[in-house]
């Protein structure tokens, strides 16, 4: 089991060096992402500097890559009777990859693609709730930020309501919570200031 745990968390952890925004920055720009506006490897950079037709490929490398890692973790510990937790280590491994990418100078994205993915993978109900969140209150108040910080925050809360005697999964649901409003928490300062920037998912170029 501890072999199969580390090579889950190691493949996991590899997977999410596989930064979306950045490989698709360099094939259509020839440029890395995070040379461009905030300098974050994520969806909302991207989307500013090229436009949403091509953030489609970001899309599915960073929720690809979560459904890959998560598939893997539970494959590896299912013969343990541990899929949920498999399922759940698969997901912290990707997204501190993704975070902390070590092929990528440890400078990554906000893992809320790769986040929500691995929401719904350990929980595909919990995981539409936490993607509702983020989007009303994307909706409603035109801040990405604001939307992560509400879904992802809300998740290890969500879960261990429902899944209480699940210790490990709770623990990673809280974890990566935290981990992703501590990536957040420029965005927090600026939301608190009023100075955050509005994202217009949908074309290219900010709000105002």
């Amino acid at each position: 089991m501890i072999i199969s745990s580390i090579v889950t968390f190691v493949i996991a952890y590899l997977l999410g060096n596989l930064n979306g925004a950045v490989l698709i920055s360099r094939l259509v720009a020839g440029e890395d992402v995070r040379t461009k506006g905030s300098g974050n490897a994520g969806l909302t950079n991207f989307t500013r500097n090229y436009g949403s037709k091509t953030s489609i490929f970001v899309i599915l490398i960073d929720m690809g890559k979560a459904v890959l890692a998560c598939l893997i973790g539970g494959l590896l510990l299912k013969q343990y009777g541990l899929y949920e937790e498999g399922i759940a280590l698969g997901g912290l491994g990707v997204i501190l990859g993704h975070d902390f990418p070590a092929l990528l100078g440890f400078k990554g994205g906000k893992g809320i693609l790769s986040g929500v993915t691995v929401a719904l993978m350990m929980d595909w109900k919990l995981g539409l709730l936490v993607f509702g969140i983020f989007l009303v209150a994307y909706l409603l108040t035109g801040y990405v930020s604001l939307g992560s910080v509400l879904s992802s925050g809300s998740f290890g809360f969500f879960y261990a309501w429902c899944h209480p005697g699940k210790l490990f999964p709770i623990f990673v649901g809280f974890f990566l919570g935290a981990v992703i409003v501590w990536m957040h928490r420029a965005n927090i300062v600026r939301l608190i200031k009023g100075t955050e920037r509005k994202t217009n998912l949908l074309s290219k170029g900010s709000k105002k």
